[in-house]
């Protein structure tokens, strides 16, 4: 997989975000360009510029993992762009074994387990953000995206930077975007030839000036737990605790699972009381709906 492009502009971005003082070397003079010059990451890496500037261009295929750790330490990266380095430099490796095209299923016993969560929103979401799988009180929250799929796959991306509506459904839009573009940037190091990544990313950067200049920053970022805010629009504002895990037997398929929480006896545990019985009293209609001779 020739990623000598992406490797290429990921380290030319962190290396612009540094200062000369805040990795303590001198400044003098005027600098032709922001952050760090090449000779300067390569004095920090114990590496000859020379070397440095192959590596910037992308050949990092035969790159030791000694060598990668001390630039990454010259660079500052933090874990996830460690990793998303790391990514970079197996996916350049012609002897990479090829992954599985991308999944819009699970295992029966995955579903099983989401269903049998009827306290918390749980869902499974794929690296280009399509959810793949939920639960009916992860429908439930995530009502909008799926009415603006209309019966089609439902993505959260694609909902999030195409959707007026998305700026009211999340408290921060801001926050929640560059979330969603770091984890499509990051699984798209792990998987450079997922289509439904790139088919996305090229839909979305032609369509939306703020997913294309989110992109261009190469952020990345591992998404295992944290909070969110939602303003549903049936119940409100719902603050939720999230805990995110990798399915181990679908890694080739990049599946992510990710349930929300909230605190017993609180607001939002109240609200999700009621977007549940909101649920199952939708679910019931369209389902006497559906059996309603025509």
């Amino acid at each position: 997989m020739d990623n000598r492009a992406e490797i290429r502009d990921f380290l030319a971005t962190r290396r612009a975000r540094l200062s000369p003082a805040e990795v303590g070397l001198p400044t003098s003079g005027r600098r032709r360009v922001p952050g760090l010059r090449r000779e300067e990451v390569a004095v920090l890496a114990g590496v000859s510029t020379d070397w440095y500037i192959r590596l910037e261009r992308g050949h990092i295929a035969e790159v030791s993992e000694d060598v990668l750790a001390a630039v990454a330490r010259a660079l500052r990266l933090d874990d996830a762009e460690r990793s998303h380095l790391d990514d970079l430099a197996r996916a350049a490796r012609p002897t990479r074994v090829p992954r599985r095209r991308a999944s819009r299923q699970v295992r029966p016993s995955v579903q099983w387990m989401l269903d049998a969560m009827t306290g918390a929103p749980a869902i499974v979401r794929s690296g280009s953000m399509d959810l793949v799988a939920v639960n009916a009180l992860g429908r439930a929250l995530y009502s909008p995206v799926y009415e603006f799929a209309r019966g089609g796959p439902a993505n959260i991306a694609r909902f999030q930077f195409l959707d007026p509506r998305a700026r009211d459904f999340h408290a921060d839009w801001a926050a929640a975007a560059d979330t969603t573009v770091a984890i499509m940037r990051t699984a798209a190091g792990r998987d450079p030839g997922n289509r439904a990544i790139t088919d996305l990313v090229g839909e979305l950067a032609t369509r939306s000036e703020e997913f294309g200049a989110r992109w261009a920053g190469h952020d990345v970022r591992l998404h295992h737990a944290g909070v969110k805010t939602f303003v549903h629009p049936v119940v409100g504002e719902l603050e939720l605790s999230f805990d995110a895990v990798d399915l181990p037997s679908d890694d080739l398929w990049g599946l992510n699972l990710t349930a929300y929480t909230a605190p017993p006896g609180s607001p939002t545990a109240d609200s999700l009381a009621v977007l549940a019985s909101w649920a199952a009293t939708r679910d019931g209609t369209a389902a006497e709906h559906r059996s309603t001779p025509a």
